[in-house]
């Protein structure tokens, strides 16, 4: 430890002991980082120039630091830390950065307006909000949003209306859910800002596989953020955001009849198993 990390060290004694706990590793690995990589000034005030245009780009409903974080696979290591549990839940995975209150729809609610409905494929998605011991959790509500067939959420796209492919759904007495919406599109994150600089600094691409993304509450149980993926994507092994779980690639369907729809469709169908708060059910 030199001289000025352990002078820095000293001083902090706030009153919060998590908070000095956490100031302390994070000025500990700052320090180490200068040490390795010997920055010099004007490399230090290009970073500290790269944060403030960061901030500069966040609104309500932008936020370019979760971006970063995402990117940079910081967001599913916090993640990841959190959400242990039995083998048999359902993992949890990123948020994302365009998630937004979404309306409450019936069972079985087309979630698509625009005219990405009449280009994209006719999808049904089902399932069942469970226990780990596979009982049903009836009342559980199932946020759900996703891009458009251009890769957009509402709130990038001025001529999508706000609340176009989002939905809350209530599971029934079985803890089934379903709704129909377009089959979900890989799309490019946003490259306009920080981030994208970022990607293209370091030689990645901007790409994530198709997804739809899930928020899940229910009485009793710790709520789950995670995603759908669809099996074949060619970009499931290089998201952008690192958030690609196995458990979680789904095998779209294709059906000719069936869940009230006309003519050709897909049908997808996704469990979620919920883990209780007092974290001990399954194991």
């Amino acid at each position: 430890m030199t001289p000025l990390l352990r002078q820095v060290l000293s001083q902090v004694d706030g009153p919060d002991p998590r908070l000095n706990e956490l100031v302390r590793a994070l000025v500990t690995h700052l320090h180490a980082f200068v040490e390795e990589t010997r920055p010099t000034p004007e490399e230090w005030l290009a970073g500290l120039d790269f944060l403030i245009e960061t901030g500069k780009m966040c609104t309500p409903d932008r936020n370019e630091f979760i971006l970063l974080s995402d990117m940079l696979g910081l967001t599913s290591a916090v993640d990841d830390v959190n959400n242990a549990g039995p083998e048999n839940m359902t993992p949890s995975s990123v948020e994302g950065p365009f998630h937004s209150p979404a309306p409450a729809r019936e069972p079985g609610a087309w979630i698509s307006f625009g005219p990405e409905r009449e280009r994209g494929v006719p999808t049904v998605v089902h399932g069942r909000v469970l226990d780990c011991d596979g009982t049903p959790l009836p009342g559980a509500v199932v946020d759900l949003w996703q891009a458009n067939d251009t890769g957009l959420y509402d709130t990038q796209d001025d001529t999508q209306d706000s609340g176009n492919l989002r939905g809350l759904f209530t599971a029934d007495a079985d803890g089934r859910y379903w709704f129909r919406t377009i089959r979900p599109s890989s799309y490019p994150v946003p490259t306009d800002g920080t981030g994208g600089r970022l990607l293209h600094a370091i030689g990645r691409h901007p790409m994530r596989p198709a997804h739809l993304h899930y928020r899940v509450t229910a009485a009793g149980h710790r709520s789950l953020t995670t995603h759908l993926f669809l099996a074949g994507d060619p970009y499931l092994d290089s998201d952008a955001a690192y958030a690609v779980k196995d458990e979680l690639i789904c095998h779209p369907r294709e059906r000719t009849e069936g869940w009230e729809m006309d003519g050709p469709y897909e049908e997808i169908e996704f469990d979620l198993k919920l883990v209780p708060l007092d974290g001990k059910e399954g194991q």
